[in-house]
């Protein structure tokens, strides 16, 4: 599969760098690395257009920022060329590190996911990934069983198994993400944990201990009464994919769906909104 390469270079950097992503999110780039003043952003060629790539970034042009923007068409095999260069581990509170097979990891680490760069989102350099892991590894899954909603490269499900999770479903809409995902289960020697291509609506009804979900503001409102259908009672739900100042407008959505917020953690104006079925 061939994609869509988008540069946009910004002046200032940030915050603009977060904004900007989360607008392409919604319009079909699910890849991002950050090179100085500029943002990388990757679509796959077919799923992407043009008319909607104006109006987002042109919405965005105001007094507050200098924005600019090109796009270039790369093969696959370029692209992950280009991102095994850029891959570098990630450390999550000295107790995980996210590592690609080519990495020499000379720390101890109570535990290493391991996955192999794709054309996917997730690979804990993000700050929600890199958040919602630090507060997974707070969190006691022994023998719980969870849904991984949007599970790009898996990193997540893996680690709910890692950390003792024995019942996994992971849902995923990409296909080139679950061809990765899969791959990547199979490296961290997760065979328990069950792929599902497909949206919420392909999960069955069985109610779960804990929900992670990573997506975006618009989707999580969208799937929330999914959610609140597919937890148990007391169950923990994770969301993120958002900014900090979208926190009350989800709140509010997930209490419609008999939810009560615990708890919210930042990271660079990015959040994890955790909250409990009541």
């Amino acid at each position: 599969m061939d994609y869509l390469e988008l540069r946009v270079t910004l002046t200032p950097f940030q915050p603009w760098a977060e904004i900007v992503t989360a607008q392409l999110a919604t319009i079909g780039f699910d890849s991002f690395v950050e090179e100085k003043n500029v943002l990388l952003a990757y679509a796959p060629k077919e799923s992407w257009s043009e008319k909607e790539l104006r109006q987002t970034l042109s919405a965005l042009q105001t007094g507050e920022v200098q924005l600019s923007w090109e796009t270039n068409e790369i093969e696959n095999q370029n692209w992950n060329a280009a991102w095994e260069s850029e891959f570098q581990p990630v450390f999550v509170a000295d107790r995980l590190v996210i590592c690609a097979p080519f990495h020499e990891i000379k720390d101890d680490f109570e535990y290493a996911v391991v996955i192999q760069p794709q054309m996917s989102f997730g690979t804990g350099h993000h700050q929600t990934t890199w958040l919602l892991s630090k507060r997974m590894l707070a969190m006691d899954f022994k023998n719980k069983s969870v849904l991984d909603v949007g599970t790009g490269t898996g990193v997540l499900a893996i680690l709910a198994n890692l950390l003792g999770a024995t019942s996994i479903v992971a849902t995923e809409i990409d296909a080139g993400s679950c061809e990765n995902a899969l791959e990547n289960f199979e490296r961290n020697n997760c065979s328990t944990i069950q792929l599902i291509e497909g949206d919420i609506d392909k999960v069955d009804d069985n109610k779960r201990d804990v929900i992670i979900a990573n997506i975006n503001k618009n989707i999580l409102k969208k799937h929330l009464p999914h959610y609140s259908e597919r937890i148990k009672k007391g169950g923990r739900l994770l969301l993120s994919g958002f900014f900090d100042s979208d926190v009350e407008e989800l709140e509010k959505s997930a209490e419609s769906c008999n939810f009560k917020k615990t708890d919210v953690f930042t990271k660079e104006e990015w959040a994890v909104l955790e909250l409990i079925k009541v």
